[in-house]
């Protein structure tokens, strides 16, 4: 059985602490898996001690992307680590990525204090498909992106001197496989969700019967969420849906519609799903 319990996102209800941003574990025979790490540290510990995880157990962490709201809490998360836990993500990583909402450029990643922590683990930077554990995979990065991405216009990154649109190339997902077929999730997924589900499909030969995380529809137009929907669910829909963060009321409420209510699950603090 394998588990995936969501730690930090934007939503939750006493006793776990919520932020903006998104963290979730992934427990399997093979090993335990904490993709990104919320944007504080502060939620994720705490959120991690009432659901009587322990961080020292962590056999690897993955980051989908550089963006604050995922990887914010690694500092504060890595004294617990093992000493040489492998550390996977893009290699654009560290690129240098700003937000802007007015007030000028600002650095939305990593920080010095956390890229000089990172002594302590074994960084495993790739842009291709990594196995963390047995069954569990990265989809490396969504080089092919004929759909529509995840975008925000204050997204930057410094090229040549000059802040230039971000292009997202670090963004990347997990790749859950289990006897049924494979469950993809998401972080924020910028590189567009049926992009990303291409690529998957592309590269692993399973169905995908589902997919979860954060998918950045928020703020989609009615008309591409009708799309993305109805894209989603043709032929045979998912068997499981599990959507928060980023993902937007509209959309999240469109694919429950979609797929009616046993196959989807609002992805809050302290729920999880399981894949046999």
């Amino acid at each position: 059985m394998i588990t995936l319990t969501c730690v930090v996102e934007d939503r939750a209800i006493p006793p776990f602490k919520n932020e903006h941003g998104l963290s979730i574990l992934i427990e399997s025979p093979a090993g335990k898996v904490l993709f990104d790490t919320g944007s504080s540290g502060s939620a994720l510990l705490h959120n991690l001690r009432y659901l009587k995880r322990d961080p020292a157990e962590l056999d690897a962490v993955v980051l989908s992307h550089a963006h604050q709201d995922h990887t914010g809490g690694l500092l504060t998360l890595l004294p617990y680590l093992p000493p040489g836990t492998p550390l996977y993500a893009h290699p654009m990583l560290f690129a240098g990525h700003y937000s802007d909402h007015g007030q000028g450029p600002e650095h939305t990643d990593l920080q010095t204090p956390t890229v000089q922590a990172l002594a302590q683990v074994t960084l495993r930077l790739s842009k291709q498909p990594q196995e963390i554990v047995p069954g569990i995979w990265t989809t490396g990065e969504i080089t092919e992106r004929p759909y529509p991405e995840g975008r925000s216009t204050h997204h930057t990154m410094l090229v040549d001197g000059k802040h230039v649109p971000e292009p997202y190339a670090d963004d990347l997902s997990l790749v859950v496989e289990s006897s049924q077929g494979l469950f993809l999730l998401c972080g924020c997924c910028h590189a567009g969700l049926r992009n990303t589900l291409a690529h998957v499909r592309c590269h692993w030969k399973p169905p995908v019967i589902g997919f979860g995380g954060g998918t950045h529809l928020l703020g989609a137009s009615p008309e591409r969420i009708r799309q993305t929907v109805e894209a989603l669910t043709a032929a045979r829909g998912p068997e499981m849906v599990w959507l928060g963060h980023c993902s937007g009321v509209s959309f999240i409420r469109a694919m429950q519609s979609a797929v009616g209510e046993e196959h989807f699950r609002r992805c809050s603090i302290g729920t999880e799903i399981q894949l046999a």
